[in-house]
């Protein structure tokens, strides 16, 4: 059974049609009363709990007062979402990387930049319930999923596609605006301090980098997904392909 809770987690899977039951606390103030309202429109099952059950369920989390039990995501292949893209393909591949703080952020950023979805591993991958979809901001509800058991294969996979396929590295000596992204282009980004692995570097068409002008030596993975995809964004807009 998967998890969410805080107001606009629960209000985004509202909206998304995938919440099976709502759980809220009383007297959790007008915007809960409204989300329980919508739940009722919905015809959806409501239960009423004391805050201390809400703080078990959400495992201490930051509720606001409300949680949810959800519909599973639907499930896609990478054939579909390929296949499906309303322009050149856009996509995000995740490469082990495990924080729920910063899968949220990629996926929030994903749907901020009308990209087409997410590739992520079955194994080592942080799931999309609670914190993540919290941190997502209810985008999870909103973005393609594909889970994967290899993802070296899947660049592999994504290339056969005709899908340009670039890495984000540190090392890299070639910048990330340097690159054109108007082809169907899929990011792949890893883990926070590890990286990409390297049989998944070694799959990427490139490898590009974030110049950095002060003394940190790199960004937060998903403030480094954000720029990529929005200097994809950006070039597509400028040549008038998304």
């Amino acid at each position: 059974m998967s998890i969410i809770y805080g107001i606009n987690p629960v209000s985004e899977a509202l909206k998304a049609r995938r919440v099976s039951k709502l759980l809220h606390e009383r007297g959790g103030g007008p915007r809960v009363d409204a989300l329980v309202a919508r739940a009722h429109e919905l015809r959806l099952a409501i239960e009423t709990v004391d805050r201390r059950a809400l703080e078990r369920l959400t495992r201490g989390g930051v509720h606001q007062g409300v949680a949810a039990e959800l519909q599973p995501l639907p499930a896609y292949t990478i054939d579909e979402i390929v296949a499906e893209a309303a322009g050149p393909a856009l996509l995000v591949v995740l490469d082990s990387v495990e924080d729920p703080q910063n899968v949220g952020a990629i996926f929030r950023s994903v749907d901020a930049a009308g990209a087409d979805g997410v590739v992520r591993q079955a194994r080592h991958a942080a799931p999309l319930d609670g914190a993540t979809a919290r941190a997502s901001a209810g985008a999870v509800n909103h973005v393609k999923v594909a889970t994967v058991v290899n993802v070296a294969r899947t660049v592999d996979e994504l290339k056969a596609l005709g899908v340009w396929t670039v890495g984000l590295d540190d090392s890299a000596t070639e910048s990330y605006d340097a690159v054109d992204y108007t082809q169907p282009t899929a990011f792949v980004v890893g883990a926070e301090g590890t990286g990409l692995r390297r049989l998944v570097r070694e799959s990427c068409d490139r490898l590009v980098s974030i110049p950095m002008a002060g003394m940190v030596s790199s960004l937060n993975v998903s403030v480094a997904t954000g720029i990529a995809l929005f200097e994809a964004v950006r070039q597509r807009r400028q040549a008038g392909s998304r």
